[in-house]
């Protein structure tokens, strides 16, 4: 089979199927992983998929921050905080997503039957009979098999050639990417701890966090960049959202310790149907996921781990001509199972996503609002702290527990 993506849906998918015993070829039109920014939340979902696939014990090269709790600040007023794990097994867990992948990048080399083939971008899709049978390279090259997954992102070109309806747009919270780095930004880490501290105020509104690897990572909302021209900008900008203590520790930044802004492609959408006869779609290609609550990583990785259970039996039919019948017969209901699996839990993320995102920015236009709950926190704080937990039970966990639907 053919893999198109070498993201985290395309590579759990490849190694979960490796495992196995399926022979494939991994497609992947970049050469590196080095990315600055890359989605580092692990929710309970997602540390379950990974645990679906394998991944342990923890392998010691990815690092990881387990997460301690939640922080919510309206107008430089400290208004909650919901602490880890909320009553799951496990905490949201922050990984180095690029480290994650050049793990199993290397895990794959290791594996018979995989062939990898890095910095090659597809460019078409081969058909024969209403029947996808492979995809044309950048450098000429066809590719044949018996089954296409594309787990080639968010502008997944597959989504495109393959003629699959699809509905999409902007998320509706779309950040600006900041790092702040180097010994200046100890006292900042320090301040976070092991917290996720959401900031609204006047001056915009934004999250901050400390990485899994090192330094902090901010988002800004794309809706209050205006004005903003440099370093120095940005970090008097988050001053005026903090609370004291913390504007002062962001003032007394040296500009030159602040990476970015990197404004990465902020699109949601479903692909209508995410298949059609010898092509599937996977992650971010059949699903764009807002950038809230780093779900695009979850999904994926839940995606890859049914998809697996799947196909697995179906790829592993041979012999001879009636073999292949079979396979391609148990391949078109496998393509149906998996969707209707995913499909659900993908759509009630997606709107959780736009009702938070729609709450976000109703506070950070109303200033009423804000002084109202930043002079009344003692009161309000709490009550908006049960509020806040019951509604992340499904961006936490998903719908249901993996492991139903790997056995269905």
């Amino acid at each position: 089979m053919l893999i198109v993506g070498g993201g985290p849906a395309g590579l759990a998918l490849a190694w979960q199927l490796s495992r196995q015993g399926i022979p494939l070829t991994l497609v992947e039109a970049s050469r590196s992983f080095e990315r600055a920014f890359r989605g580092q939340g692990l929710m309970p979902s997602g540390l379950e998929a990974l645990a679906a696939l394998g991944l342990d014990p923890w392998p010691p090269s990815v690092p990881r921050r387990p997460l301690g709790g939640w922080s919510f600040v309206v107008d430089r007023r400290p208004l909650f905080t919901v602490r880890e794990p909320m009553g799951s097994p496990v905490p949201c867990t922050l990984i180095e997503q690029g480290a994650l992948l050049r793990h199993w990048h290397g895990r794959l080399e290791q594996q018979p039957g995989v062939r990898r083939l890095c910095g090659q971008p597809v460019v078409a899709l081969l058909e024969a009979n209403g029947r996808v049978t492979g995809v044309g390279l950048a450098d000429g090259r066809q590719l044949t098999a018996p089954l296409v997954v594309a787990c080639d992102g968010q502008g997944s070109r597959l989504r495109a050639l393959s003629g699959l309806p699809y509905a999409g747009g902007k998320a509706p919270l779309e950040v600006l990417w900041f790092r702040l780095r180097g010994a200046a930004s100890g006292a900042i880490e320090a301040w976070l701890g092991d917290r996720f501290v959401t900031l609204v105020g006047e001056s915009g509104s934004g999250a901050l966090f400390c990485r899994a690897d090192a330094g902090v990572q901010l988002g800004w909302s794309v809706g209050a960049e205006t004005g903003a021209r440099g370093a120095a900008d940005w970090l008097e900008r988050w001053a005026a959202a903090a609370p004291a203590d913390l504007a002062a520790l962001l003032r007394a930044l040296p500009p030159q310790a602040v990476r970015g802004p990197r404004r990465l492609p902020g699109r949601v959408g479903l692909a209508g149907r995410w298949h059609r006869p010898g092509l599937l779609l996977l992650g971010d290609a059949a699903h764009p996921m807002s950038p809230l609550r780093a779900q695009g990583l979850n999904m994926a990785l839940r995606d890859a781990v049914v998809a697996a259970a799947a196909l697995s039996p179906a790829l592993a039919e041979r012999g001879g001509e009636r073999g292949e019948e079979r396979r391609q017969r148990a391949l078109a209901e496998a393509l149906v199972r998996i969707e209707a699996a995913r499909r659900p839990e993908v759509v009630a993320v997606q709107a959780l996503q736009a009702e938070e995102a729609q709450r976000a920015a109703l506070l950070q236009k109303r200033a009423g609002l804000r002084a109202l709950l930043a002079a009344t926190a003692p009161l309000s704080g709490p009550l908006l702290a049960r509020r806040w937990r019951a509604t992340q039970r499904v961006l936490r966990h998903g719908l249901a527990p993996l492991i139903r639907e790997e056995r269905r």
